[in-house]
């Protein structure tokens, strides 16, 4: 297997053998301990993942805390996934930020390290209008050809929303394949599908409506509960794309109340927490501007993961 070169070191990667970016992909949390990356957790935390039959890996993502990491953590945590996941599973690298440029260049670097596919945020903060939405994502498409990109709508976050006409402005780009929605709003991902038509990915990024955007031809979900349940979210959305829509829907049901947790305070407090409570990661710690879950909250987490027996 040909090496590739990752930084100073060199690293071995090959292609994933599942490469079709569908099912539950978990939005990994980065776990810290005294400020620092956690790389013993990380390790674990993905090789668990895998074992528990997760479909696809997002590393450097909002649950990721993206905003405080480095570029030089963002390039350890690229190389880490891909090594760890050793081709068993596509790795999507976060590489979205609000200045074009640096996307660019984070983009460039994700796929010589060697991931599967590109996640893009849209610009937070300089609230650009559609037409610089359209420019800011044809720019990186034009600049790293080699990459599937997929566009990260989640106005709630960025304070801009890409409106479905836009989204199918970029869908005729022939490396931007599919888009993280999550808006939670059904009429919107109804248009995107309706504009852009199947071959063009629609991913829920939100856990609570994930199961209602498979019934209208989503093919999965960039989750957060899947940090803490991947077994479950694996199982629920591959009920979703065999077309079994009772056993789906049971299982929605029943992780409904899970959902509901992970965000008690903002994400990704509560995912942290669950799995430093489950003995998963050594530390909960998060980086300001985000603090530690409240003892009442921690209380109310501790009780669900509890009836869940994860715990």
């Amino acid at each position: 297997m040909p090496a590739r070169k990752c930084g100073r070191k060199t690293c071995k990667t090959k292609a994933s053998k599942k490469k079709a970016l569908e099912g539950a992909i978990v939005a990994l949390i980065t776990p810290f301990k005294d400020g620092k990356l956690d790389e013993e957790s990380y390790r674990e935390l993905v090789e668990w993942q895998i074992k528990q039959g997760i479909d696809g890996l997002l590393t450097v993502g909002t649950t990721g805390e993206s905003p405080t990491l480095s570029f030089e953590e963002k390039k350890r945590l690229y190389e880490l996934t891909v090594e760890i996941a050793a081709g068993r599973v596509p790795v999507i690298a976060g590489t979205g930020t609000n200045n074009t440029a640096q996307s660019i260049e984070l983009t460039k670097l994700a796929a010589d390290i060697g991931v599967d596919a590109v996640l893009m945020v849209t610009p937070y903060y300089n609230k650009p209008t559609q037409e610089g939405l359209y420019q800011h994502y044809k720019a990186v498409a034009e600049a790293v050809k080699k990459i599937p990109i997929i566009l990260y709508n989640v106005p709630s976050r960025t304070s801009v929303s890409l409106a479905p006409d836009t989204v199918a402005r970029l869908a005729k780009i022939k490396n931007i394949v599919g888009i993280k929605e999550a808006t939670g709003c059904m009429k919107q991902a109804t248009e995107i599908i309706r504009l852009c038509g199947n071959k063009f990915l629609l991913l829920s990024g939100d856990d609570f409506t994930c199961f209602t955007s498979m019934v209208l031809g989503g093919k999965g979900v960039i989750s957060a509960a899947a940090n803490v349940a991947p077994k479950e979210m694996a199982d629920m959305m591959k009920a979703a794309l065999n077309g079994n829509w009772e056993k789906g829907r049971k299982l929605h049901l029943k992780l409904f109340p899970l959902f509901k947790a992970m965000f008690l305070e903002t994400n990704p407090v509560p995912a942290k927490m669950a799995l430093y409570l489950m003995g998963k990661i050594a530390s909960p710690e998060v980086r300001l501007p985000l603090t530690q879950m409240s003892e009442a909250n921690t209380a109310k987490l501790k009780e669900i993961l509890a009836e869940y027996k994860f715990i």
